[in-house]
């Protein structure tokens, strides 16, 4: 699915944006273009990185028995 028309960014473009490191709309901008022009996508680009969040829970601290 099309993501950002400005830039014909797709899904996959982003998610690829966010697994390389990306964690705020203007990063996935600066590495793929979209979010960067008109700004309609960038809703859409906070759900795509909070989706990814939500897959990738944060290590949790060893606990000391």
């Amino acid at each position: 699915m099309y993501v950002c028309l400005c830039v014909g960014a797709t899904n996959q473009t982003v998610c690829d944006a966010v697994a390389r490191g990306a964690s705020t709309s203007k990063e996935v901008a600066a590495l793929c273009g979209a979010g960067g022009d008109c700004g309609r996508c960038r809703r859409t680009l906070r759900a795509i990185i909070s989706a990814a969040r939500m897959d990738q829970p944060e290590l949790q601290p060893a606990s000391s028995a």
